[in-house]
């Protein structure tokens, strides 16, 4: 019988139980060769702090849903179904609905545009909890030790638009964010 992808929907953040989980029902019931793989579809996502600093975790892309590769039958669908933590499967009117292979890409992140980026820049976005408004301090360059305030967050950039008071006027000023710390008021 022919392995195929299903959604299974989970209770969000119980993502990874349920995995390890299933996993474990898998070896118990001597299901090895039916349910044959679990994915947990997630990306590295890269915030930078406040000073420049980059932090760099893996988030989940699709938070309550666990991809499984099994021949679908009634015992497969039972151990699946009653794993601690399932909801139940993702498809129509109670019954589940595979993955076509195209879908599977999209969502793990292998499809032709994602082929075509490079690897990093698949893999990594970019947050901030800089904000337009918030007030900084330069901490390093030509303009050390002035003060301004947020503008512009470009964080793809690891760059911040700040306006900055030079020689009586406000001028906006392009900085990264190594060159910059938030001001406590």
């Amino acid at each position: 019988m022919a392995k195929r992808w299903y959604v299974v929907h989970t209770y969000s953040g119980y993502e990874n139980k349920v995995k390890t989980d299933l996993q474990q029902r898998i070896e118990t019931y001597g299901m090895e060769d039916r349910i044959v793989d679990i994915q947990i579809p997630t990306e590295q996502v890269t915030e930078l702090k406040d000073g420049g600093k980059r932090e760099t975790k893996e988030v989940k892309v699709y938070p309550g849903y666990v991809l499984v590769r099994m021949a679908l039958d009634d015992e497969t669908w039972s151990v699946v179904r009653n794993t601690a933590g399932v909801t139940g499967f993702v498809g129509s009117e109670g019954n589940p609905v595979p993955l076509r292979r195209s879908e599977f890409n999209k969502i793990m992140g292998r499809g032709e545009a994602a082929k075509a980026k490079n690897v990093e820049a698949k893999h990594a976005m970019v947050t901030t909890s800089l904000e337009p408004g918030m007030s900084v301090k330069v901490t390093n360059g030509p303009l050390a030790d002035f003060v301004g305030e947020i503008s512009e967050v470009m964080p793809e950039a690891g760059k911040v638009k700040v306006m900055l008071m030079i020689f009586g006027r406000e001028t906006p000023v392009e900085l990264t964010l190594d060159q910059i710390t938030t001001r406590l008021k």
